[in-house]
């Protein structure tokens, strides 16, 4: 597998640094809102990135912590008038159930930086110790950024270039601007542990190099995260730990690409931020994912609601065919027949280029395009009569279920019964183009006794008012169904 590094600069050939075993850490949320469409991406990411581990063959172990401490979540709390422990844990919770519904897969640890502040105060005495660090008279630690000879090497940014224009603010005990705080001295009404500081708290950056060096071996196979993280959280988290411990921190850095709403940057003062729950209210879930990974996930995503109708639309044909072709192997086998070689040579075209897809990068983008040949390879087959007939066609479709089961557990999709992901799908899209379904029902059933009784007039009438209201009827041998058009 081919993985491009951010410390390269390049993709290179992923090999973990112990056989068989991977030991991947993700920085996950800062605990104090409900998630939004960013977060997303980067869970979704990397939740490809790990069931594509597993499918390899790897064991990963797969670390994401949560960050319960912060100014952030001191802020909500002091604004809600409540402990920040209470805030931090009502929005682990909602994280939990906003991926839960996007079929990202638990991590195997996810610690909390509360839970290892001991760690955090042994790394701070070690750099101390080292030089690298050191605590001023009003109990913060600051490190020694220009004691780290690596210092920018993961973001290509220069010491020199950095110190250009940085300014020690007024209060402030660093010796060079450039210097990032390890342990905060304690503010009133702020929550503090004991240290040989002084009563305090750690830094942001501290949190995720005592969290992962606990957790897993160094070098870690993987480290990643999205790209805003790469300067100044990554690069920092590089400096205090290969300063501490003298080893390579990680060997492959991963980051995924932004998400912008409608060509613009996100943010609360545009008034585009969508949280995952707004449009979960829009959009089933399976949607999203699948809008997320139609772009590799290093590029950059546009959201817009022409996009996720699109994926919505895929995805809708994509279980249509899943259904069908169930449907065909539900029924007996066909007695003889031979593949003909072209087709063969066709599937077995379409699998391998899915594989050197994934393989490449995780190129989810191409590899949801030689799905979509796949499906419409299979639709064709059932299209045809004869093939259908034929017991080696049969064999082939059977395979080619189980690789869509494979390939659906890597992409975290198509996880779904169709017929009751194609309701669902159904209800949500009536819902959002305000169709009220008992009110179609009503009037399909009116159409119903007018074709009964012959009246074709007041039948074309009915069909003429369900088209108005958006409603789609297709006449089976088993009634009238009816879509959102």
């Amino acid at each position: 597998m081919q993985l491009y590094n951010t410390l390269g600069r390049r993709k290179e050939e992923f090999v973990p640094r112990e056989p068989g075993k991977v030991g991947l850490y993700a920085c996950g949320i800062t605990a104090y809102d409900y998630c939004h469409i960013g977060h997303a991406r980067s869970a979704v990411v990397f939740d490809v990135l790990v069931r594509y581990l597993r499918h390899l063959g790897y064991t990963v172990t797969f670390v994401r912590n949560f960050t319960d401490v912060d100014d952030k979540i001191i802020n909500r709390a002091n604004e809600q008038g409540v402990d920040s422990k209470e805030i931090a844990e009502r929005f682990i919770a909602a994280f939990h159930e906003d991926m839960d519904r996007l079929a990202v897969l638990r991590a195997t640890v996810e610690p909390k930086a509360t839970e290892y502040i001991g760690d955090m105060i042994a790394l701070c005495e070690t750099l101390i110790a080292k030089g690298s660090a050191y605590a001023t008279a009003s109990g913060d630690v600051y490190f020694r950024v220009r004691s780290f000879a690596g210092y920018g090497k993961l973001s290509g940014r220069s010491v020199d270039d950095l110190r250009s224009g940085a300014r020690v603010q007024p209060g402030e005990e660093k010796e060079d601007p450039l210097d990032f705080a390890l342990w905060k001295a304690a503010k009133p009404g702020e929550p503090s542990w004991d240290s040989p500081w002084g009563q305090g708290r750690p830094g942001w950056h501290i949190e995720c190099s005592a969290m992962s060096e606990r957790e897993l071996p160094l070098p870690l196979d993987i480290h990643g995260g999205g790209q805003d993280l790469i300067f100044p959280h990554h690069e920092n988290e590089i400096a205090q730990s290969e300063a501490a411990t003298g080893k390579e921190f990680a060997r492959f850095w991963v980051h995924n690409g932004f998400v912008q709403i409608d060509s613009e940057k996100m943010s609360k003062s545009l008034n585009n931020f969508k949280t995952i729950r707004e449009i979960l209210e829009q959009y089933l879930p399976e949607v999203l994912r699948l809008f997320l990974l139609a772009r590799h996930y290093r590029s950059p995503v546009d959201f817009t609601a022409e996009a996720m109708d699109e994926a919505e639309k895929n995805i809708k044909r994509l279980y249509e065919t899943l259904r069908l072709l169930e449907q065909s192997l539900e029924k007996d086998a066909p007695k003889s027949g031979d593949i003909p070689a072209e087709l063969q040579a066709e599937y077995e075209g379409i699998c391998a280029a899915w594989d050197a897809a994934m393989a490449d990068d995780m190129n989810t983008a191409a590899a949801l395009g030689h799905s979509n040949t796949l499906f419409h390879l299979i639709g064709r087959i059932l299209d045809d009569k004869a093939l259908r007939k034929n017991r080696a066609v049969w064999e082939l479709l059977r395979e080619a279920r189980q690789k869509i089961a494979g390939h659906a557990y890597v992409l975290g999709v198509l996880l779904h019964e169709p017929d009751a992901f194609l309701q669902e799908l159904k209800e949500c899209r009536a819902k959002r183009k305000n169709i009220d379904p008992a009110v179609v029902e009503r009037l399909l059933e009116e159409r119903r006794l007018a074709r009964q009784n012959k009246d074709f007039a007041a039948s074309d009438a009915l069909r003429d008012a369900l088209a108005e209201l958006g409603v789609e009827v297709r006449d089976t041998p088993g009634g009238a169904v009816w879509d959102v058009a």
